[in-house]
């Protein structure tokens, strides 16, 4: 699929970064994408995921341009690690929360550094008939996008012939990390949040997402 949901919503991510922020940790990373956008900001990136195929990846696109910062990449499920304490100025979880406890979001807050932010882009099964009006108003809106894109991937590389038997470099962006379907609910997340991280804000997005943002006071 041409459209990203996920990466449709890395500049309102980025905002959320505290000035003068300096580490960061990328919770789920995937091949990376968001990750070499952090590091592009002058971050120092630890970037981590469970599957060590999409670690490969995300180190194999990253030496493609050896001038850029790249992220610290490292298999590893993130709820058997002992985060450091205090420590990270940004924290983002990308459509990857769904495949932990969400209790996990208290050894992330703990990881804060003071005046630090834990964003968390995502994913919650439709249940109420709130959830199917947002999911019925997504439907039409993700046809268009991905029409527009495709078009423009189109465009951008015209005449494309036959494979002549030599890897393709665009096969590492190719790469998906595994997927899982979300189970736990919209209000459910709202509860458990309240507990864990007292102040934070979550509300709804379009492509069946919402925004989590959580600030570390100092």
């Amino acid at each position: 699929m041409p459209f990203d949901h996920n990466d449709h919503y890395h500049r309102l991510l980025l905002s959320q970064v505290p000035p003068g922020a300096r580490t960061a940790l990328d919770v789920g990373c995937g091949t990376g994408r968001f990750a070499r956008r952090l590091a592009g900001l002058g971050l120092e990136v630890d970037a981590i995921d469970p599957s060590g195929e999409t670690v490969d990846c995300a180190r194999a696109l990253s030496a493609r341009d050896p001038g850029a910062p790249a992220p610290r990449y490292r298999q590893a499920d993130v709820t058997e690690l002992e985060l450091p304490s205090r420590y990270y100025d940004f924290i983002s979880c990308l459509a990857s929360i769904h495949h932990m406890p969400f209790s996990t979001a208290g050894a992330l807050r703990d990881s804060l550094a003071p005046g630090g932010v834990l964003v968390v882009l995502g994913c919650y099964p439709a249940r109420t008939w709130r959830d199917w009006a947002w999911s019925l108003a997504a439907v039409p809106v993700n046809a268009v996008a991905r029409a527009a894109v495709a078009v423009r991937e189109r465009l951008r590389s015209p005449g494309a012939g036959p494979s002549d038997g030599k890897a393709d470099p665009s096969d590492a962006e190719r790469v998906s990390a595994p997927t899982r379907q979300p189970e736990v609910t919209l209000p459910q997340i709202r509860r458990e949040a309240a507990g864990l991280l007292p102040g934070c804000r979550i509300r709804r997005l379009l492509f069946w997402r919402y925004l989590l943002v959580f600030s570390n006071s100092p």
